[in-house]
């Protein structure tokens, strides 16, 4: 039996067997967006292709930068006989709960290639750092089999998503003090794969594409360098195209580290939950009340004490996807009764993250005044008194005159 990790892999479709050469020339096309621009040495742009290696199982190419006259290639993990595709899928494997045996079976099984269990060990060792679950591993093989622990759903909302959630980790994760209280985050979780209103997403309006303006005056941009930076940087260098990309990186980061508990999962706002934001709440959410909106979250985290939105943006430093994760956030909020308070949004690539806070964009908190006027707003009740009871003692004395 395949392990979820390679169970859902698209069928072949004989009805669109004549699209294949158009479809090989699109990949091939897609292969070469992989090209690099600059040297990795001396970040200089003048660098031409210097043939390819021959490796005992893939072929690479080779770049010359003519300012420092250094050869290089793309993929930044050297010395390596096995392609790093390989490599990467043998970890995620193994921390999913299979032994080294078994892990190898997979890949002879995927890719053709014998490996023995000293290699994957020794792989392993060298992207421990990396691979933080792998601490946490025994415990969630006390809990699921290899074949529970991920659990894997198809979604076909106008285009097909694969919902996944790691059932281990986020059993694992919600037994610290600090996490207990997102237990309704895993009942969401487990609830997705029956319950979901399939319906809404058929319908409705997707949120990276609603036009409505928040109001983005108090929201603070924080920059950072995150340990998911770290593992775009490792696993895109194994992807050549570029439609993958997404796929390949959630499915690593669920399977190695030590906080991603889910990816793709659907969320939708409806207008009651619009309703009970701006009425209930007091919350400025200027969305059409009239439509549906749905989206799918690429990411979710569960660490320090908040919910974290994720979301993997190719070229992050170029985009803002502010409005968007704020209402992925509003959605998961309302779905599981959790507060906004809780979550922060982000998106990230390879070398950028960027993260803020949802509640700030929603709502706003009233500017503090100057002493002098907080002393005087309390001091207006016993002025108003007094002179009410300055003006009626004046009125009787007017009388008895």
């Amino acid at each position: 039996m395949k392990p979820p990790f390679q169970k859902d892999r698209k069928p072949l479709d004989l009805e669109k067997l004549g699209d294949w050469p158009r479809k090989i020339k699109e990949d091939e096309n897609e292969a070469k967006e992989k090209e690099i621009e600059k040297c990795p040495y001396c970040m200089s742009g003048k660098i031409v292709k210097r043939g390819k290696r021959k490796k005992v199982l893939e072929e690479v190419q080779l770049y010359l930068c003519n300012d420092c006259s250094k050869t290089f290639t793309p993929q930044k993990i050297s010395g390596k006989k096995f392609p790093l595709k390989v490599i990467i899928d043998s970890l995620s494997y193994y921390n999913m709960g299979y032994s080294f045996e078994e892990s190898s079976n997979f890949i002879k099984e995927n890719y053709g290639v014998e490996l023995n269990s000293q290699t994957v060990s020794n792989w392993l060792k060298e992207f421990e750092k990396l691979c933080t679950y792998s601490r946490m591993r025994e415990h969630g093989k006390k809990l699921f089999t290899p074949n529970q622990i991920i659990q894997s759903t198809v979604l076909y909302h106008r285009q097909v998503y694969k919902f996944r959630w790691h059932k281990a980790k986020l059993a694992l994760i919600l037994q610290d003090f600090r996490h207990g209280k997102f237990e309704p985050l895993r009942q969401f979780m487990d609830a997705v794969s029956i319950e979901c209103p399939h319906q809404l997403f058929q319908e409705g309006e997707r949120s990276s594409q609603q036009g409505t303006k928040f109001d983005l005056s108090q929201v603070r941009i924080n920059e950072k360098f995150n340990f998911a930076v770290r593992l775009a940087q490792l696993v895109l260098q194994a992807v050549n195209n570029s439609r993958q990309r997404h796929e390949i990186l959630q499915k690593f980061m669920l399977a190695n580290d030590s906080v991603t508990v889910a990816c793709e999962v659907p969320v939708w706002l409806d207008n009651e939950d619009i309703s009970h934001f701006n009425n209930e709440l007091g919350f400025d959410v200027p969305l059409n009340p009239e439509r549906v909106i749905t989206g799918h979250i690429d990411i979710i985290q569960v660490r320090n004490g908040s919910v974290h939105i994720l979301d993997y943006k190719p070229d992050a430093r170029k985009e803002k996807p502010i409005e968007q994760l704020t209402i992925y956030a509003l959605a998961l909020s309302r779905l599981t009764g959790l507060r906004l308070f809780e979550f922060k949004c982000a998106w990230f690539d390879d070398k950028n993250y960027y993260e803020f806070f949802p509640l700030h964009i929603v709502y706003k908190k009233q500017k503090k005044l100057p002493k002098e006027q907080m002393k005087l707003n309390a001091m207006q009740p016993q002025l108003s008194s007094a002179a009410v009871n300055g003006s009626t003692r004046t009125g009787d004395q007017h009388r008895m005159e």
